[in-house]
């Protein structure tokens, strides 16, 4: 197994800017993420800046001064420790997106715990039970702190051990390029100069270009509208593993290797990811495996905000392939990386993002298998969770049922209950990728069709604009859980609910005074 470029990042082009961070007051560089293994971690919230794109820097807030975080690799069965450090100058912490925790551990400021305040720290303990591919991030007003940088990947390793020859994780993720550093010196462009971004409050952000303080101002809660929807037009830069373009490190690969591409999403859009040149099997959803997946030929996977895969395939065709994003965003240019045969000269693979190529449907792929829930079982509590993008006092909100958090009704329920989720997107522009804290879910259907396919187990789905999904679980994580939308600008504004369990009693008392932001 081929740990030393799992990241997929090359720095040897790196030209890094010695910007003055003016929240820190350091000149820092953000290195290459590290991939940690054992049992016990220390992750430092800190701030720094890094090159995203050739010639363009910008502040970041980083774990142990990366962006991405160390991808944090723990064999399955192991009891792990993860202290969490903050050097930056707001609360933070960190929730383990889509792994079981114990409730105590979920990292959900004001709802499990405290968000930990510049100059302390938390530790953060569970068993790693469950392999499969998950990722950390900060989720203390996490709609601006996930974009800052705060996250990275956390993989649990099966007992028996991986069946594969290379193992890759790519992150996606998209930014802001108004207002980068792109001279290496002082931040340049006309609102932008000046401004601290370690400590940017994205409220406030003026980006339509222009000197009018009062124009266009971006909060990533409430943004500027366009039918109902939200303008995502200023993500405008897309990287892979915190590199865009050149910089993202190749893939090497030998022929006749099986190699394993974990995707992770950390953004705010879906991206449609293409593999040239190869056949692939798409061999786990959001860290749960597939059964008996099917063969893949130029197709692409649609992977939404909170998401991973996890698609293999055999080097069986020398040469140089892409693995790229699809759309039709100038910005997709960037997200691509190479898989580079070693021996292999080159070739003449050319990339084709602007390709309109049928995306999997997961509905309808792999072969049925043991399934724990059934559409026609009798289950404790049948929920409907009806989606919407409606206006309120002005304002664009998110709701479910009509109610934006802490309004919302939560989900009530017992240890041991079966609980029948089915989510219904109203939103006539809005993509609605929905996220179960602490519990995984079966997809039973999708628009009123049954699943055709394997069984699905998911954490996180995602619902376009008239999508019905029905989904259930067994609540057997004792806790208060959130129940939300990861695209965290719609979570901001209102797409929140929680599963509580009403038998559960908690040692946590939340603080008034430690600024606590769920979402």
């Amino acid at each position: 197994m081929d740990h030393s470029n799992m990241n997929g990042m090359d720095h040897s082009n790196m030209k890094m800017g010695q910007k003055q961070d003016q929240g820190q007051n350091k000149n820092t560089s953000a290195a290459k993420p590290a991939v940690l293994t054992g049992k016990e971690f220390t992750l430092t919230a800190k701030a720094s800046n890094q090159e995203l794109a050739p010639g363009k820097t910008v502040p970041v807030w980083t774990f142990n001064n990366s962006v991405p975080g160390p991808e944090i690799r723990v064999k399955q069965g192991d009891t792990i420790k993860v202290t969490l450090k903050n050097e930056l100058p707001e609360p933070v912490s960190i929730h383990w997106h889509g792994y079981p925790v114990p409730n105590a551990m979920d990292g959900i400021p004001g709802v499990t715990q405290n968000a930990v305040q510049p100059g302390q720290s938390f530790t953060y303990e569970f068993q790693a039970n469950v392999p499969g591919t998950y990722w950390y991030h900060s989720h203390q007003d996490s709609v601006n702190q996930v974009d800052r940088g705060l996250y990275g990947a956390f993989i649990v390793e099966p007992k028996d051990g991986t069946k594969v020859d290379r193992d890759y994780t790519l992150i996606l993720d998209e930014w802001m390029s108004a207002g980068m550093n792109t001279s290496g010196g002082n931040m340049s462009g006309s609102n932008m100069s000046g401004m601290d971004h370690s400590n940017m409050d994205h409220s406030n952000m003026n980006m339509n270009g222009s000197n009018d303080k009062e124009g266009k101002s971006m909060d990533h809660g409430r943004m500027n509208m366009d039918n109902g929807g939200h303008d995502m037009s200023m993500y405008d830069l897309f990287t892979i593993n915190g590199k865009s373009g050149s910089l993202v490190d190749k893939l090497p690969v030998k022929q006749g290797e099986k190699v394993r591409i974990r995707l992770i999403n950390a953004g705010y859009l879906t991206h449609q990811i293409h593999l040239h040149g190869h056949e692939f099997k798409i061999t786990a959803s959001d860290g749960q495996p597939l059964n008996n997946p099917g063969i893949l030929k130029d197709n692409v996977v649609a992977i939404a905000p909170g998401e991973r895969y996890d698609i293999e395939f055999e080097a069986n065709n020398p040469g140089q392939w892409f693995i790229e994003d699809h759309g039709d965003k100038e910005a997709v240019k960037g997200m691509k990386a190479i898989i580079a045969y070693e021996g292999s000269a080159g070739g003449t693979d050319q990339p084709n993002e602007k390709a309109q190529l049928a995306a999997v449907d997961l509905s309808r792929y792999g072969q049925a298998g043991n399934k724990n829930f059934t559409l026609d079982q009798k289950y404790t509590l049948e929920y409907t969770m009806n989606l919407n993008t409606e206006t309120k006092n002005g304002e664009t909100v998110y709701t479910m049922n009509g109610k934006t958090f802490p309004d919302t009704e939560p989900l009530k329920v017992k240890k041991g209950d079966t609980v029948k989720v089915r989510l219904v997107n109203h939103s006539k522009t809005d993509d609605h990728p929905m996220h179960l804290h602490g519990h995984f879910f079966q997809v039973l259907s999708k628009n009123g069709k049954p699943l055709e396919g394997a069984p699905v187990i998911k954490d996180t789905l995602n619902l376009k604009p008239g999508d019905e999904y029905v989904v259930a679980f067994q609540a057997d994580n004792e806790g208060n859980w959130m129940f939300h939308c990861h695209d965290l600008h719609h979570a901001s504004a209102g797409m929140v609910t929680e599963l509580k369990y009403t038998d559960y009693k908690t040692d946590f008392v939340p603080d008034p005074n430690a600024g606590n932001k769920p979402e």
